[in-house]
């Protein structure tokens, strides 16, 4: 597949991102992040983390992410990760923070949302783990047109005792 003309027909996006010599400038800046030609003409499919090091809810996500990217490229895609905020309510309750908390769950999903258009993906996996990131992908997935899953990463492990 040459660079400059189709690629994949499961490309139903990012075609107008990567294919064509007048898109060579996007293809430099991508492959100067490693990706290559053949990476390239494969369909981007994007991995939304919610990955924090605040609260344990989402700390599992990193490794996730890259159990996530395998299947895509098993699977004929091109993995993009990237990663959005959270703010986690259980650390906190019962101060200032928590006004934060609610409102996050809006500039999650806008952020998801902006990334997946930005970028042209193709698809989306998007990782999750706590009450405002989980309804948050749901409401980006449901504002974009493309195909794509949210994963929930489990509960989480408990503290241990010092």
């Amino acid at each position: 597949m040459s660079v400059y003309g189709p690629s994949s027909p499961a490309k139903r996006h990012s075609a107008a991102l990567t294919d064509g010599p007048d898109r060579a400038p996007a293809r430099a800046m991508l492959k100067a992040t490693g990706f290559t030609d053949a990476d390239l003409a494969k369909p981007l499919v994007g991995v939304a983390t919610t990955w924090i090091e605040t609260m344990p809810c989402n700390l599992n996500q990193r490794l996730l992410a890259n159990y996530v990217k395998q299947g895509i490229r098993a699977a004929g895609g091109t993995p993009m990760e990237f990663n959005t905020i959270s703010v986690s309510d259980g650390v906190s309750m019962g101060t200032t923070g928590m006004r934060a908390s609610l409102v996050s769950r809006d500039l999650i999903a806008d952020s998801i949302e902006l990334v997946a258009r930005g970028h042209l993906f193709d698809g989306l996996v998007c990782l999750v783990g706590c009450d405002k990131t989980i309804p948050a992908a749901v409401m980006a997935l449901a504002r974009l047109d493309i195909p794509g899953v949210v994963l929930y990463g489990g509960t989480i492990a408990p503290g241990e005792a010092a």
